[in-house]
């Protein structure tokens, strides 16, 4: 995926903190997207045995929307690694760069927040289908702890991302919006 411009990516380079965790996020988004190629294998596998062979499929579909969602929590730390999530940039652009950086971090502290909010009760969810076996009620009966391992990992390494985030513009090694860094 292209960065759209010279800031969008956070710095690497300046601080082993920033480069490790910029490293976990880039291999985050590559299994992210390897999880979707193989759901997107098994779709095609789960429509040969369903059309061609005319059988009935009893994994697959469970199956691909697991992937799915693991895929997406997992593939957000690279995409907050690359800026990629949505935003407008009418009012930080509009702003000295003194209260951008202020905008910033106001609004990577409150992402901090709620994302621990998420990543806390997530991380509860997880622990109840372990320690009480949940299954699903499909005839697959999958354990659900399984992909639901995915909301605790997914929300706590996007955690990290926006903890480097915060640390990068507080230090002054981010020039995101426009901000001087080092």
């Amino acid at each position: 995926m292209p960065v759209p411009n010279e800031h969008a990516a956070a710095p690497t380079r300046s601080n082993a903190f920033i480069r490790g965790v910029s490293m976990i996020s880039t291999l985050c988004g590559w299994f992210a997207s390897f999880l979707i190629v193989l759901s997107v294998g098994v779709t095609c596998e789960m429509i040969y045995v369903r059309a061609i062979l005319n059988e009935s499929t009893i994994w697959q579909t469970e199956a691909v929307v697991y992937m799915m969602i693991s895929a997406t929590l997992l593939g957000l730390p690279y995409v907050q690694r690359l800026r990629g999530h949505v935003n407008v940039d009418l009012l930080p652009m509009a702003l000295s760069p003194k209260a951008r950086r202020v905008l910033i971090l106001a609004t990577l502290a409150a992402t901090i927040v709620i994302i621990a909010l998420m990543l806390f009760y997530g991380f509860h969810q997880w622990h109840e289908a372990w320690s009480r076996n949940w299954r699903s009620d499909s005839v697959w009966g999958v354990r659900l702890w399984i992909p639901y391992l995915a909301v605790p990992i997914g929300f706590g390494l996007y955690l990290l991302q926006l903890i480097a985030d915060f640390y990068a513009v507080a230090a002054g090694y981010d020039s995101h919006y426009g901000i001087s860094g080092h």
